[in-house]
């Protein structure tokens, strides 16, 4: 994949550059509405999560009159067991399934960024010996692992899980920087920079970086997909504490404490967070599909 960036090019370039990018970016966004609207589905569930524990909390008055009560305008998903609203457990288990999203990505992310450009760049021993960590990551049945590690480590915060689910995805990242770092060192401009006698920090941090900016940003957004699913199902499978809010532990508690395959009573409260998730990954890959389009001209319909 080809990349370009608003930031390419002489300094006496970039302003009118920077103006052609957002340009760019205002056409392929009115292209298809659909990408506005996964936009401000991310930002809707960021906003949640920042303050919807707040304004709207799971420890609500609770009903014990109305258990597994119907939706209504009071109770808008209905309640679950104990009586409690739906949507505020679905409000308040938001944070730590983005928060643990974001975790996961940024250790993912930047490891597997780290990684592969030292042995794209350095190429030879580095290279080889890299690649080799890389293939043994890649080999480590990662949800096997994970169910082991539960047993002995309960995740008690979405940093402690992030930080599981990030050394164990960033393996697939390292390879796919690396291939970029492979195309881009190749370059004129990296020619010229090493020409130049700069350092091979400032050339990795000034140069390439930049210029793969776009590619990492939406590996950022495809690992908090990933994490998303992850931690949802260690959750569901009820191999983690149920102390934490999470989406995971309202679909393990609809399912074998409610019923709701069987039964239609709990069947909200086993709606409510798969929509949730359901929407939120949505509006993840409609921002990736966008920025794939910005960042590739020739997947561009000028």
């Amino acid at each position: 994949m080809t990349l370009t960036t608003p930031l390419a090019g002489p300094p006496n370039m970039r302003a009118t550059l920077r103006r052609n990018f957002w340009r760019g970016v205002a056409r392929v966004m009115r292209r298809k509405p659909s990408r506005m609207a996964g936009v401000a589905i991310v930002c809707l569930f960021l906003l949640m999560a920042a303050v919807g524990p707040m304004l709207y909390p799971a420890h609500l008055p609770r009903d014990d009159n109305a258990l597994y009560a119907a939706p209504s305008l009071a109770h808008p998903f209905g309640t679950d067991f104990e009586g409690t609203d739906v949507l505020a457990l679905v409000v308040t288990g938001a944070r730590y399934v983005i928060l643990t999203g974001l975790a996961t990505a940024v250790i993912t992310v930047a490891l597997g960024t780290a990684l592969g450009l030292l042995a794209g760049f350095h190429r030879g021993r580095w290279d080889t010996a890299l690649m080799r960590l890389t293939d043994l990551q890649l080999t480590i049945p990662g949800l096997p692992l994970l169910l082991v590690l539960s047993t002995v480590w309960k995740f008690n915060s979405p940093l402690e899980m992030g930080l599981v689910l990030g050394l164990l995805g960033w393996g697939g990242v390292a390879r796919a920087v690396r291939s970029q770092t492979l195309s881009l060192r190749e370059r004129g401009f990296i020619e010229a920079a090493k020409g130049l006698g700069l350092s091979t920090r400032h050339i990795i941090a000034r140069e390439l970086l930049p210029s793969m900016a776009p590619y990492i940003a939406m590996n950022v957004l495809i690992a908090v997909t990933g994490a998303i699913y992850a931690q949802v199902g260690l959750f569901f499978l009820g191999v983690l504490p149920f102390d934490s809010n999470n989406w995971g532990v309202m679909l393990n508690l609809a399912v074998f404490g409610g019923g709701a395959l069987t039964s239609t009573a709990a069947l909200p409260y086993l709606l409510a967070p798969l929509l949730a998730i359901l929407l939120l990954t949505l509006g993840i890959v409609l921002i990736v599909d966008a920025m794939d389009e910005i960042f590739n001209p020739r997947l561009r319909e000028e």
